[in-house]
């Protein structure tokens, strides 16, 4: 269905000072230079702090983690990460996303509703919409004379029968050749001009409700077709929720909001673009709403504070591997199991004189090594000699490993099929030799301290005060 959507966008200048401070909202604090209302800590608390979360904070101990966020999306701006191409992509897109569905009232969405109803009830036309049934002898176009001969014989019968009286519905379900409508005792629905062959259009529309056509041939066949019901289409509050569902579904709203840019664009001539006219009305829905003001800049802070935390800390730590190797040396005593675990291959081969084979080929290499050099000696053509699992394994974790070194009686070891050898290889530990046997842990634990000590060098680098007169009044004005 063709829509046409006609509006108007009045473009909203932008108010200076979104992010001030009324005169009832004192700051709460001085962060690098940059004064913190205490709306926008209040916001950001209460969020963090609802009755679903565990670990929740009094208002003094929060202080503390609101400061070093705040450390850190300035480090980020100092950074310039806002000015990246990645940060403003993702960033308009998500204002976009919040400020795109206010451009579009609830009037504009009725109005759109009454245009889709208007043109349906154009397409329509006089005649409205009927409801009927057929029964359908199919014939193809190509058909011989025979073919036609026995086809007209054959709805000449059918008509017979309904002209003495058989019922409708019952032989329609029997020797109508319609699969779609046969089941339904030949019920084709509502519909209206246009939506059928002409011929068999004509034929419906010139019957009365009640009514039944004598043959009638169409490209489909011959049809005998009974009028059931006629109507013209019910008003449109009838239609109205249908229509604003479906035009939910479809996207209108992005659409309507397209369109009243692209009119306030060319409104102004060409001196505002569309990023302007969004922008604009980011900051005038920021200057009366403070929950969408706080939110936008929450996500603006949060995509600032990944990427230098990215930066400077996660990614940093899980790629050097030589401080991961220093830490983990320097904190041996933190990481202990309470288990032994083996280190090492569970794998089933075909040929018992792989078993030593496999051996051969990995003990002398690292164990980050294994899997390519067990793959070049047995797995690298068209033939698999070798079913392997490498890790560090618990018990419970491998069945082979299980039996064959933790001695676990009665453990059932499912065989590998066309691999019915089963061996393992590696050693038991009774604590991690190496950072990579708890790389995980160490990991976490080595961004930790980086954090630690980043957080640390904020707090020197950047000046930060705290108002304790105005902390004390936070939710309490």
């Amino acid at each position: 269905m063709k829509r046409s959507f006609i509006a108007v966008f009045l473009a909203v200048s932008p108010i200076a000072g979104t992010f001030g401070q009324a005169q009832d909202d004192p700051v709460v604090m001085t962060i690098a230079g940059v004064d913190v209302p205490r709306s926008e800590f209040e916001y950001s608390y209460n969020k963090n702090n609802t009755d679903g979360v565990i670990d929740k904070k009094s208002v003094e101990e929060y202080v503390d983690l609101f400061v070093n966020y705040k450390l850190k999306v300035q480090a980020a701006l100092d950074a310039h990460i806002d000015t990246t191409a990645a940060f403003r992509t993702e960033f308009t897109q998500y204002r976009d996303q919040q400020v795109r569905p206010t451009l579009v009232t609830d009037a504009d969405m009725l109005a759109e509703a009454q245009k889709v109803y208007a043109q349906t009830k154009a397409g329509i036309g006089p005649d409205g919409l009927v409801s009927a049934a057929h029964i359908l002898i199919q014939l193809s176009q190509q058909a011989s004379d025979e073919q036609q001969r026995l086809a007209r014989q054959r709805i000449d019968s059918v008509y017979a029968a309904l002209q003495a009286g058989a019922d409708f519905e019952g032989l329609a379900r029997k020797v109508s050749q319609d699969p779609g409508s046969a089941s339904r005792g030949g019920m084709l629905g509502w519909f209206s001009r246009n939506q059928m062959v002409k011929e068999f259009e004509d034929a419906a529309f010139a019957l009365q409700p009640g009514e039944m056509s004598k043959p009638v041939l169409s490209p489909f066949g011959w049809h005998i077709i009974l009028m059931k019901e006629r109507k013209q289409l019910e008003p449109f509050e009838f239609y109205k929720d249908n229509i604003l569902r479906f035009l939910e579904q479809r996207n209108a709203r992005q659409s309507i909001s397209e369109q009243k840019l692209a009119a306030s664009v060319a409104a102004s001539g060409g001196s505002l673009t569309k990023e302007q006219l969004l922008q604009q009305r980011a900051d005038s829905l920021a200057a009366v709403d403070p929950e969408a003001r706080y939110l936008m800049k929450e996500y603006h802070d949060g995509l600032l504070l990944y990427e230098i935390s990215n930066r400077m800390v996660w990614e940093k730590a899980s790629k050097d591997e030589a401080a991961q190797a220093r830490y983990f040396k320097k904190n041996k005593k933190k990481y202990k199991w309470e288990e032994p675990r083996f280190k090492g291959i569970a794998y089933h081969v075909k040929d018992a004189a792989d078993v030593k084979a496999v051996v051969k080929c990995v003990k002398k290499l690292d164990f980050a090594d294994w899997n390519e050099a067990l793959h070049k000696a047995f797995n690298n053509d068209s033939i698999i000699r070798i079913r392997v699992e490498k890790g560090l394994f618990k018990k419970g974790d491998n069945a082979l490993v299980d039996r064959e070194v933790f001695k676990v009686s009665g453990v059932q070891v499912d065989s590998v099929k066309g691999f019915p050898i089963d061996a393992t290889y590696g050693k038991l530990l009774k604590k991690p030799k190496d950072y990579t046997d708890v790389r995980g842990l160490v990991v976490a634990d080595l961004q930790d301290e980086m954090m630690r000590l980043w957080v640390a060098d904020l707090r020197r680098k950047y000046s930060f005060v705290v108002n304790e007169e105005v902390l004390k009044t936070v939710n309490k004005h």
